[in-house]
């Protein structure tokens, strides 16, 4: 499917939420994916990792906390191999038919935990990045910021924690650190919202700020109202 406006857009954009356990990647998705169909945009959901069969199973491995502790080469290797599915059966094609991709996390994600938490390289992260995604980066990604102890604790309210939600407030500060500086490394490429206040607060926040962001302006030609 190709979208037509006055705009002419035929190709879909690639939007992304990210940010640490707890600051409702999920419940926002869900947000941006409604305010796009309800500004005629056809656009559908996706995560990582995960977002096909092989990818999903690739997710259980990295998440399940009934396999024996792996090395951080292998769980960086593991996100790009899921990562090279997804995009070949889902996001490339999406994006080419002129749908936009919404996806709970993709490679900043990587640099976040991968980097951030585990300590490996940010020159191995881009090796795979280029590798894997070519010239293709997202054309926004949301970063939805809080305090790490607030996202922790809201996140152990969810139930079983996973093997990445059981890491340590050490490793969790270091992955709000690499988000942050990912911001400060390319400004025009990121939104940052607050995501510590209520859920309509932060839904506010964010379809405001998308509202006023180039992505959407050159697909709605003004704000709507």
């Amino acid at each position: 499917m190709t979208i037509t406006s006055h705009n002419a857009v035929t190709r879909g954009r690639f939007i992304c939420l990210e940010g640490i356990e707890g600051v409702g990647k999920s419940t926002h998705l869900n947000t941006v994916i409604a305010h796009l169909q309800a500004r005629g945009i056809t656009a559908v959901s996706t995560r990582e990792p995960g977002g096909t069969v092989l990818g999903e199973a690739i997710r259980t491995l990295l998440l399940s906390q009934d396999f024996p502790p792996m090395h951080g080469d292998t769980e960086l290797l593991l996100m790009f191999a899921a990562r090279a599915e997804h995009l070949q059966r889902v996001i490339l094609p999406h994006l080419a038919a002129g749908t936009w991709v919404v996806s709970d996390r993709f490679t900043d994600a990587t640099y976040a935990y991968q980097g951030g938490g585990r300590g490996i390289a940010q020159t191995r992260i881009t090796q795979l990045e280029n590798w894997v995604q070519g010239t293709l980066r997202p054309d926004l990604t949301i970063v939805l910021d809080t305090q790490v102890s607030t996202g922790l604790s809201r996140a152990g309210k969810r139930g079983d924690s996973d093997r990445f939600e059981q890491e340590t407030l050490e490793f969790f500060q270091r992955v709000s650190a690499a988000y942050q500086q990912r911001v400060a490394q390319d400004p025009a490429r990121y939104l940052v919202v607050d995501a510590s206040g209520t859920l309509d607060q932060v839904r506010h926040d964010l379809l405001t700020t998308l509202d006023a962001h180039p992505v959407l302006q050159e697909y709605t030609g003004s704000c709507p109202p």
